[in-house]
């Protein structure tokens, strides 16, 4: 019977650049026994403009599939057990594993096991964009393990952890816009997300619906605005309980 791999190539770019992906499902998905399940708990203005959640990503297979990589991990000691024997395959030597081209690293537990494992496999360069700021800039230094990049993402609820010397990807309306604001842009190969210089630019993928609704923004201004809006409610909601109160 042939191998099955928990790691994929999904297009000829990717098998190009020699990198597998590591695939959850994207946002919330509702697991039998276990409820509601956030695979991307930091996710903000990301959530509705999200690519994994629309096209190939809803084929019955592809879903599915993500599902089981999904409950593997709920059994940690068994998935890190099966990722490390996956690694010291000779196909991955001197490769590349991008992790999460949907989901992220929803739980602290769930990051440090990857750290385990990129650990457990130095001749394989891990990478990953991430909404999971917090996580990442919370761990002790020195938790990174040198073969694995940490990209963060804007269009989230940390965008305001990000500083400017961090490395960072911004996903913008058209590849003009990228260059227009001085980012990066990594069209030429995903590698370039962690090669190329911190600031990163992707142009948004040709989705109709999505493109709409992201209009002339890049992820980080809309994420931004929102936020705004939240503060500015927040403020107002302090205001009316000042005035009832006073009024009491």
């Amino acid at each position: 019977m042939p191998k099955k791999w928990l790691l994929r190539q999904n297009n000829k770019d990717l098998s190009r650049d020699r990198i597998w992906v590591w695939s959850l499902p994207a946002w919330v998905v509702s697991i039998p026994g276990r409820g509601n399940i956030n695979v991307c708990p930091s996710a903000g203005v990301c959530a509705r403009l999200c690519y994994a959640r629309t096209g190939t990503y809803r084929f019955s297979n592809v879903r599915a599939a993500h599902l089981r990589n999904l409950e593997l991990t709920f059994d940690l000691p068994l998935f890190e057990q099966c990722m490390r024997a996956e690694l010291q395959h000779p196909r991955y030597h001197n490769g590349h594993v991008r992790l999460h081209d949907a989901g992220d690293f929803y739980s602290r537990e769930y990051a440090l096991a990857w750290l385990r494992i990129a650990r457990s496999a130095p001749q394989v360069h891990l990478y990953a964009y991430t909404k999971e700021v917090a996580l990442f800039k919370d761990l002790p230094p020195g938790s990174l393990p040198p073969n694995l990049d940490i990209v963060f993402s804007f269009g989230g609820r940390d965008d305001h952890r990000i500083e400017p010397g961090d490395r960072a990807a911004d996903v913008f309306h058209n590849r003009q816009a990228i260059d227009a604001a001085g980012y990066f842009d990594q069209a030429a190969s995903d590698l370039l997300a962690v090669t190329g210089p911190p600031r990163v630019g992707m142009a948004a993928n040709n989705i109709p619906h999505l493109l709409k609704q992201q209009g002339p923004h890049s992820f980080r201004q809309l994420q931004a605005e929102q936020d705004r809006q939240h503060a500015a409610r927040l403020v107002r909601a302090r205001q009316r309980a000042r005035r009832s109160a006073d009024s009491a």
